[in-house]
Formats: structure tokens, C-alpha cells, sequence
């Protein structure tokens, strides 16, 4: 059974960030525009850079496996019981719908599935594929339906060129499929601002606590419950269910593909949805909550599936 300091270790940076943008929001230091300006900087300059170098170092064919076919499942369901409980149950938006099936099924697979992978699994290279599927499908789907209020067929097609993120994923799939790699000074440069990208997004979102909740009451929190209840709870059973019942995966990839679906929400939710000014406060909230009851679920799993 894995002990609880390693999941510890791997949240610990997490909160802290979170923490230290809640203490610069709460003083004032970085002025008011601040988290707008972080959100930006993060998706328009630093998440590109770290997305481009991911997508360009590794072969595209590495998500084409059993695992991943497990943990795909358990990302269509969950996500699609997000998608449709904001519809159905919350009377959401377009957008919305978008990212409540995002909070429901979308992974903090880079800077908290490596610590955690490599500590429970001692093994951290399924990040890849979750990485790549993510970015190269999910966020896509994402990214299209909340840029949808801009109308018209132009808007539509150009909408990859207006994206960073996206037109960083195309270009780190060209240069994945043919072989090429940029320079070595492109290399570092992507190295060092991509490197950015996650404590600035860490940072923001705690200076987004600093504001209170747009929503009130008690619709409020059953939104954001049953985000995170998917997410933690429906996620990985869909997960292990196809894996153990369906493909047969042997016990250490089942424990991979069920310790990764456990994963809390991304910030990267948080950031779109602050970039395009839908549903942050909703985003906001599913992000910490999934974080801080997946510290129990995670180590259930491990405990659950792990070698005795």
C-alpha cells in the first residue's frame, strides 16, 4: 500500500502556488488587472511554448494502445455526463456545457501525474499519451465550442491562426510526424517560457479566489459537486471498468490507466475559461475541489490496486 507522503509531495507545490497568488491578490501587490493579465501571458505566450515542444518530441502513435483505449473511455463518459448535467440539470450555455464536461473529464496529467506516477507507479512515461490525446483532441473540441460566439464561416476557419494554443499544437504535430526538430535555440527559448506556464497558472488562479463567487446558494455548489464527483468518482470506475472487464489489462497497467483517470481537473480549465470569459468562478471551483478530494481518491486507488 503507497503511503500518503508521496501524493502529498505531489499536491504540496500546487497549493503553494495557489496560495501565494491568493496572498498577492489579497494585498493588492499586483494591482487589479493582474489575474486578466496572467491569464493572458499564460494562454497567449507561455502555454503555447510548452505545448509546441510536448507535441514536437513525441511520436503521435504512442496514445494508440489498450491503455489509453481505457482511459478514452472513462474520459467520453465522464465528460459527456458533465456536458449534459449543465444542459439538463444547470440550464447552461453553449460555452458552459463546454466546460462542465471539461471539469468532469479533463486530467491534470503534466505537472501533478508526473509526481504522482513516478512515486506511486515509479513509471511516469503514460503521460505522454494522456498528454497527447488530451491536447491534440480535448482541447480542441474545448477551444472550438467557446471561441462559437463568434459567428460566421471566416471566424470558423481561421480560428486555428487565431488560437495560439492550437496553432502551437498543429505545428508540434507537423514536426512530430516529420521528424524535424527546431533549433536548439528555439529549443530553449520554447524551454524557458514554456516553463512559465504552470506556476503562472497557479498563481492566477489564486487570484481569482481573492473575488467572490458570481453564484450564490445552493445550485452553486451542486454544479460544482457534481463536476467533481465525475470527475473523482465516475471517471475512474469507467476507466477500470473497461480496462479490467473489457480489454483484461494486466494489473500494473489497470492500476496506470485508473491512477491517471483519478486525477483532478486541470487549471487549464480555469485558464480558458477565464481567456474567454465563461464560467470561470464554476472552473475555478471545480479545479480546487477535485484537487483536494483527489488526494483521497488517488490514494484509494493505489491502495485498491496496487500490489500487495
Amino acid at each position: 500500500m503507497p503511503s500518503l507522503h508521496p501524493l502529498l509531495s505531489g499536491f504540496a507545490p500546487i497549493w503553494a502556488l495557489t496560495g501565494v497568488g491568493y496572498l498577492l491578490g489579497r494585498g493588492g501587490l499586483l494591482g487589479e488587472p493582474a489575474e486578466q493579465v496572467l491569464n493572458r501571458f499564460v494562454f497567449h505566450a507561455a502555454m503555447p511554448a510548452a505545448l509546441f515542444l510536448m507535441i514536437a518530441r513525441t511520436p503521435l502513435d504512442r496514445f494508440a494502445n489498450p491503455s489509453m483505449a481505457a482511459f478514452v473511455a472513462g474520459t467520453v463518459v465522464a465528460g459527456g455526463l458533465g456536458l449534459l448535467a449543465a444542459y439538463r440539470l444547470f440550464g447552461r450555455g453553449v460555452p458552459e456545457r463546454a466546460l462542465g464536461g471539461m471539469a468532469a473529464g479533463y486530467v491534470n496529467s503534466a505537472n501533478l501525474g508526473i509526481p504522482v506516477a513516478t512515486q506511486v507507479l515509479g513509471d511516469a512515461s503514460f503521460v505522454g499519451p494522456v498528454v497527447l490525446f488530451q491536447i491534440l483532441v480535448v482541447t480542441p473540441a474545448v477551444l472550438t465550442v467557446l471561441d462559437s460566439g463568434r459567428a460566421g464561416l471566416r471566424a470558423a476557419l481561421t480560428l486555428p491562426l487565431r488560437n495560439p494554443i492550437l496553432l502551437a499544437v498543429g505545428l508540434g504535430a507537423v514536426l512530430s510526424a516529420t521528424g524535424w526538430r527546431p533549433p536548439a535555440e528555439l529549443n530553449r527559448s520554447c524551454e524557458l517560457l514554456g516553463g512559465a506556464a504552470v506556476p503562472t497558472a497557479l498563481v492566477a488562479l489564486g487570484l481569482s479566489l481573492r473575488h467572490p463567487p458570481a453564484v450564490t446558494g445552493a445550485s452553486r455548489y451542486l454544479e460544482v459537486g457534481t463536476a467533481v464527483a465525475l470527475k473523482t468518482v465516475v471517471q475512474p470506475l469507467t476507466a477500470w471498468a473497461v480496462g479490467a472487464l473489457v480489454l483484461g489489462l494486466p494489473p500494473h497497467q489497470l492500476l496506470t490507466v485508473v491512477l491517471f483517470s483519478a486525477l483532478p481537473t486541470a487549471q487549464n480549465a480555469f485558464t480558458y475559461a477565464r481567456e474567454y470569459g465563461h464560467g470561470a468562478a464554476f472552473a475555478r471551483d471545480a479545479v480546487l475541489a477535485s484537487t483536494l478530494v483527489s488526494m483521497a481518491t488517488l490514494s484509494l486507488v493505489g491502495w485498491a490496486l496496487g500490489p500487495a
